[in-house]
C-alpha cells in the first residue's frame, strides 16, 4: 500500500475529529456558552486551547493535511473530546503514516474448513470469516440457527450482506439492531488497516446503497475493539436462546477467524422446547 492510503487515513481522521469535536457540549468542558454562538459542539480553537495545541496545527490536522501527531497529543486530543478507549484506539490506528500490512490469503484457505469441521461437531454455532466478514465455513448447528450460508450466493455469503439486507436476519435476531451495529462498528475499527483495499471499498460502497441502516452507521464513524457483544438467536423449532460469542483469529491463515457460540448461563428464553 502507497501514500495514497496514508492519505485516505488523514482524511478519515479529519472527519472523525470534526464529528466527535461537534458532539461535546461547551458547557460539560467549563466554556461560557453565549446567546449567539452557533458553532455546534466545541470550536476548534477551544479543542486546541484544552489539548495544549496550536491553534493553526489543529485546524490543519482536522482539514486531513501531511502532519504526524504524536501518540501523546493524540491522547490529549482523546481526553478533550471524550473518546472511549475503543475510540481512542482507533485514532492512533487512523494516525499511522501507512496503513498496516495485510498478509495472506482471505478465502478458500483448506485449513480453516478442516478446523471448523473438527471443532464443529457440537450442537452449537461455528462458523469462519475473513476480515470482509464472508462466511468462508460453517457447521450445521449455525445453518440451523442463523441460515443455510450454501444457499447464498457466493457475492453474498457474507455476515454484513446477511444481516442488513436479509428479512430473515431480522426475525431471527430479537436485537436486530444492536447485533448488526456491533458487526458495522467492527468493520469501522479494521478500516485504517485496510484503506485502499480494492475488496474493502467495493463492500463499503455496496452496503451503503442497498442498506439505509449501514448508512447512517457508517456515517455516525461508531467503532470498538475486537469483543463481540452476546446474540440472542430465535430459530424455527430450536427456540430462543442466548449464545457468548468467541472470536479466535487463526495464526496460520491471516485474515480469518472463528466465531464460537457459547450458551450463556440460563440463555434459553421462557417457552423455548427443551
Amino acid at each position: 500500500m502507497g501514500g495514497e492510503d496514508g492519505h485516505d487515513n488523514r482524511r478519515e481522521l479529519a472527519r472523525f475529529l470534526r464529528d466527535r469535536r461537534a458532539r461535546v457540549a461547551p458547557e460539560e468542558m467549563g466554556l461560557p456558552v453565549g446567546p449567539h454562538r452557533r458553532t455546534k459542539g466545541l470550536r476548534r480553537e477551544e479543542v486546541a486551547v484544552l489539548a495544549g495545541l496550536s491553534p493553526t496545527w489543529y485546524t490543519y490536522l482536522e482539514q486531513g493535511r501531511d502532519i504526524n501527531p504524536s501518540p501523546q497529543v493524540l491522547d490529549s486530543l482523546a481526553r478533550v473530546l471524550g473518546l472511549s478507549e475503543d475510540e481512542r484506539r482507533y485514532v492512533h490506528r487512523l494516525a499511522r503514516t501507512r496503513p498496516g500490512a495485510v498478509d495472506g490469503p482471505v478465502m478458500g484457505d483448506d485449513l480453516v474448513v478442516r478446523l471448523v469441521e473438527a471443532a464443529g461437531q457440537g450442537p452449537w454455532p461455528l462458523y469462519a470469516g475473513n476480515r470482509y466478514g464472508d462466511v468462508v465455513a460453517w457447521n450445521r448447528a449455525a445453518a440451523e440457527w442463523y441460515t443455510d450460508f450454501g444457499r447464498l450466493p457466493d457475492s453474498r455469503r457474507n455476515m454484513l450482506w446477511w444481516l442488513l439486507t436479509e428479512p430473515e436476519a431480522r426475525r431471527r435476531l430479537p436485537g436486530w439492531a444492536d447485533d448488526a451495529l456491533d458487526v458495522v462498528a467492527r468493520l469501522r475499527t479494521a478500516y485504517p488497516l485496510l484503506a485502499g483495499d480494492a475488496r474493502m471499498s467495493a463492500l463499503v460502497a455496496g452496503l451503503r446503497e442497498a442498506s439505509p441502516e449501514f448508512r447512517r452507521w457508517w456515517g455516525e464513524r461508531h467503532v470498538h475493539g475486537p469483543r463481540l457483544r452476546p446474540r440472542t438467536i430465535t430459530a424455527p423449532g430450536l427456540g430462543t436462546r442466548t449464545f457468548r460469542l468467541a472470536l479466535v483469529d487463526v495464526v496460520d491463515s491471516p485474515g480469518h477467524s472463528l466465531v464460537f457460540h457459547l450458551p450463556a448461563p440460563d440463555g434459553r428464553e421462557p417457552g423455548s422446547p427443551d
